[in-house]
């Protein structure tokens, strides 16, 4: 008994299931803290002024669905590639996670320029910068949710999680890089998809490594 409960403990221990449970733990809090958020429409005058008075809960923000999630964008397919022994499936998951993961680390640093600056024309072109590359990374969020998908090394439910993340993702990407209010709304369902599947991901492949 005793060693059982030891290879459960390293199972929720191993990197994809702590980087999975990371992702999960660092978007609640993320979305937790109380922050303006300047639509695509705002001006430059009204996103300084949305952001003056936060900038320090706006960085934790941008760090918390940014910078710290941006590890296991990497990690988890990383771990999704290895599982699939490196198989054409496997390969895509794991390199459009990398640069998934890339484009976070990104967003993360013009997050930080975003409310460290007071002049409308830099603020303007910061945040639109910030959704456009948000947009971009949803496309190769997309990729690494149909590759995961596709690779059979999840259990079936997330394979279904995949799928679905693929196509709400890749129609809220279309929103965010066109700048488009109205498919950017469904970041409202693939978002929550996207933290299903990684961190439903991250513990599937721990529990399957072991």
């Amino acid at each position: 008994m005793a060693s059982i409960a030891v290879a459960s403990r390293k199972k929720l221990l191993s990197v994809p299931a702590v980087a999975g449970a990371g992702f999960l733990v660092s978007w609640a809090a993320g979305l937790s803290v109380p922050v303006p958020s300047p639509g695509f429409g705002a001006s430059g005058s009204a996103i300084v002024r949305d952001y003056a008075g936060h900038g320090g809960a706006a960085a934790v923000q941008f760090l918390l669905t940014e910078g710290l999630p941006a590890a296991a964008l990497a990690l988890v397919p990383l771990a999704l590639g290895r599982a699939a022994r490196w198989s054409r499936a496997g390969r895509i998951a794991a390199g459009a996670g990398l640069v998934a993961a890339a484009i976070s680390l990104a967003q993360f640093a013009i997050g930080l320029a975003l409310v460290a600056t007071s002049t409308p024309g830099t603020a303007h072109a910061l945040l639109e910068a910030l959704n456009r590359a948000d947009g971009v990374k949803m496309f190769f969020l997309a990729a690494v949710g149909a590759a995961g998908a596709v690779a059979g090394v999840l259990p079936r439910w997330l394979n279904y999680a995949g799928f679905a993340l693929a196509a709400a993702i890749a129609g809220s990407g279309i929103g965010y890089a066109l700048l488009l209010t109205g498919v950017a709304t469904l970041a409202y369902v693939s978002l929550p998809l996207l933290i299903l599947f990684v961190t439903g991901s991250g513990l599937a492949l721990a529990r399957k490594a072991g």
